[in-house]
């Protein structure tokens, strides 16, 4: 699986419930191969592997794969379970109706449903605890989940065209817009993901083979976005990442170099709802992160070995992808690691 990284603050909410029972914390980290020094730093990031091996942890220890988010356990085996149930289901409208009514049936205080209003279709959850403030962590939980297996099921991203949530807008919301969508809106009534209606149609192409590998690696391959690393999106991410990134061509020259036309790699991109800027800029970001804590490049070089033809370029891109600028950054990581 290609490298990509994920908000500490992720990792934050997975250990609440652990911390809260008072279990050790430090001993999940290390199995998870994350340094327990990042949680002080709001800017640190780790890798979806690092973070998925957390969460089967966390999981573990709680016998709860919904994380103490609901007052019901979804016990440890529940996701699998479910997974195999789906891929009997021949297409997508009706593995989603089954899966919501699964999550239904495991949990108590979270309602999921799936509405269609002309063109578009709409996963709905509904978290049935009014008298308390929403738990945003379960909320995401279930988005991962439900929006990853989907995907995984017509073995393709569907693009999430807006995204609602129901509750107020966290710090780190700039996840959201790489995680959904850019059309974001918060303090919604529901939590809610939208995509076009035409994909409820595509049938179900998962079977008893493939299902195991996807439990295998999974939650690796939901936690961040549905990864498929025989997609057209993943191949041009890991023909750019062997290229030098002062020769990355502009994207009709790239459509020329793949014997396409730009029609045609826009439609391929869109059907796996990507672009090529976004993929780019996701590369660009997580081998920045990489350069920063783990290389004494300077900012200038790092900004060189990315193809930015200024560091001030460099700086306005990352400080929009992380919130920090790339010497807050790494100063930040440095000390933590260092103290």
């Amino acid at each position: 699986m290609e490298k990509a990284s994920i908000s500490i603050h992720f990792v934050q909410s997975a250990l609440r419930p652990v911390q809260e029972r008072g279990l050790d914390t430090l001993k999940l980290l290390d199995e998870a191969g994350i340094a327990s020094v990042l949680l002080r730093s709001p800017q640190a990031r780790v890798s979806a592997i690092n973070y998925s091996a957390l969460w089967l942890a966390v999981g573990r220890i709680l016998d709860d794969e919904i994380f103490g988010q609901d007052s019901r356990r979804m016990k440890v085996g529940s996701f699998a379970m479910m997974c195999r149930a789906l891929i009997h289901c021949k297409t997508l409208r009706s593995a989603l109706l089954c899966m919501l009514q699964f999550f239904n049936l495991l949990l108590d205080d979270y309602h999921s449903s799936l509405v269609s209003e002309g063109r578009f279709s709409r996963i709905v959850i509904q978290e049935r605890t009014e008298d308390k403030p929403p738990r945003m962590f379960g909320h995401e939980t279930l988005l991962m989940m439900q929006h990853g297996v989907a995907c995984w099921l017509v073995g393709r991203r569907i693009p999430i065209l807006a995204a609602g949530f129901a509750y107020p807008e966290p710090i780190y919301s700039a996840e959201y817009r790489s995680m959904y969508s850019t059309q974001l809106r918060f303090n919604d009534l529901v939590t809610s993901l939208t995509f076009d209606q035409t994909y409820l149609d595509l049938p179900v192409i998962q079977n008893e083979r493939t299902v195991k590998e996807f439990l295998r690696v999974a939650p690796a391959n939901i936690v961040l976005k549905y990864k498929n690393s025989s997609s057209f999106s993943a191949k041009i991410r890991r023909r750019l990442r062997t290229t030098a990134r002062t020769e990355w061509t502009d994207f009709d020259t790239f459509a020329t170099g793949l014997n396409m036309t730009r029609s045609t790699l826009r439609r391929r991109l869109e059907e796996e709802g990507q672009s090529f800027q976004a993929i780019k800029d996701q590369l660009r970001c997580d081998m920045a992160i990489e350069y920063l804590c783990h290389s004494s490049k300077s900012v200038m070089e790092i900004a060189a070995e990315l193809g930015f033809a200024e560091p001030s370029a460099f700086h306005r891109a990352f400080k929009k992808w992380t919130g920090a600028s790339p010497g807050e950054y790494r100063q930040r990581m440095h000390t933590t690691n260092e103290s």
